[in-house]
């Protein structure tokens, strides 16, 4: 099975312009993230690594770090718009797509490798995207978090077989009982989507197509049009070390709690 890992890297960000040549830690976000993607390549000979993005000063920077490149128009309205135009003007077809953000820094390549193995043993799935049961120590660290960031984190509600019904950029779901669920003992019932989408070449091509949905353009992610469009979601449930930082960098304030991490 031949797969590509794309990682869209957009200097204009509304929020944070220049996002991934920010330093964290001494390196710059791109760097780690090209770190990531080549630690799950590792070992396997079916699967590139490709950046791309709008800005020629990070097409250098990814040149400078050994990664091919492909610039991309900045017209493109989400990273998986910006994905499928590089794998486009590659000419390159994959039959699996993981489309790892810029601005994932702390992803464990672990979680990638659990994609595409999710995919090679069922070929039939849309898209593969992980998500991690929050302790309640960290579902209090998210919600201090969004206090200040509100726009930060997402959350993910899930059927019993995995399949995505909803995520949000709010916390979801409510817990009326959770004093009870605490003192049970167990993880709390919260899952936070770590941001980065395998797709099937097919499955990317259609989300490409389809207009942006009305809930998408409310809490600004790409995942709803999905949901909207009825495409078969399916998460990946992994395990991540408590504390950690898994979500996206979007924001200064978020770097900084990245900086204190590492420190």
């Amino acid at each position: 099975m031949k797969t590509s890992i794309v990682i869209p890297a957009r200097y204009g960000s509304t929020r944070f312009p220049g996002k991934p040549l920010a330093l964290i830690g001494g390196k710059s976000m791109l760097a780690r993230v090209i770190e990531v993607a080549q630690a799950a390549r590792d070992g396997r000979d079916d699967i590139s690594v490709l950046v791309t993005s709008e800005s020629e000063e990070i097409a250098a920077h990814a040149e400078d770090l050994g990664t091919r490149c492909i610039l991309t128009p900045e017209a493109c309205a989400t990273g998986s718009d910006r994905v499928l135009a590089a794998l486009q003007h590659a000419g390159e077809c994959p039959d699996f797509v993981v489309n790892l953000q810029g601005d994932a820094p702390f992803t464990p390549p672990a979680v990638v490798r659990a994609l595409i193995e999710a995919f090679e043993a069922n070929p039939a799935l849309d898209v593969v995207t992980p998500v991690h049961a929050l302790s309640w120590d960290d579902l209090e660290r998210l919600r201090e978090a969004k206090k200040t960031t509100p726009f930060s984190g997402t959350t993910a509600v899930i059927d019993a077989g995995g399949r995505a019904l909803w995520f949000s950029k709010n916390i979801i779901p409510a817990i009326r009982k959770e004093e009870a669920l605490r003192a049970a003992g167990a993880l709390s019932p919260v899952y936070q989507h770590m941001g980065l989408y395998g797709y099937k070449m097919s499955a990317l091509e259609r989300f490409c197509t389809l207009p942006e949905g009305r809930y998408e353009a409310l809490e600004g992610l790409e995942q709803l049009r999905m949901l909207e469009a009825e495409m078969h979601v399916h998460t990946v449930k992994v395990e991540v070390e408590a504390g950690a930082i898994h979500s996206g960098i979007d924001t200064p304030e978020d770097l900084a709690r990245a900086e204190a991490f590492l420190a």
